[in-house]
């Protein structure tokens, strides 16, 4: 129960749709989230982490790099099914159509991201 109860709470936030919404589009650093969003790193960052640990998505590292991706066969057999509702939510949203166009204008600044994986 707990387990769903930080999922329904993670769910909860509008930025944290907003970066679901670009992780459906593709795996992303903190960089681009901070960039896309126009929000700060540490808001970048307390995002993705408390999404990484209701089980949402997955980290993966690559030298100092930080990527940040949907797990979709995430470890409660809720998860799947509340990724696919959020999923088609935002498809046809104006403003997660718009966050996904900038995401496609984004870049990877430097090395900076690196720093920001969740340890």
């Amino acid at each position: 129960m707990r387990d769903l109860v930080r999922a329904a709470k993670a769910l909860s936030d509008e930025t944290r749709l907003r970066i679901l919404n670009l992780l459906f589009e593709r795996e992303c650093c903190v960089c681009e989230v901070m960039q896309v969003l126009d929000i700060s790193q540490t808001r970048a960052s307390r995002n993705l982490n408390l999404l990484y640990d209701a089980g949402f998505l997955k980290l993966r590292k690559e030298g100092l790099w930080a990527y940040y991706s949907i797990d979709k066969n995430g470890s409660g057999s809720y998860l799947p099914l509340l990724i696919d509702a959020i999923e088609r939510g935002l498809a046809d949203n104006k403003a997660a159509k718009l966050d996904r166009k900038h995401l496609r204008d984004a870049h990877r600044p430097g090395s900076q991201c690196g720093s920001q994986a969740k340890q």
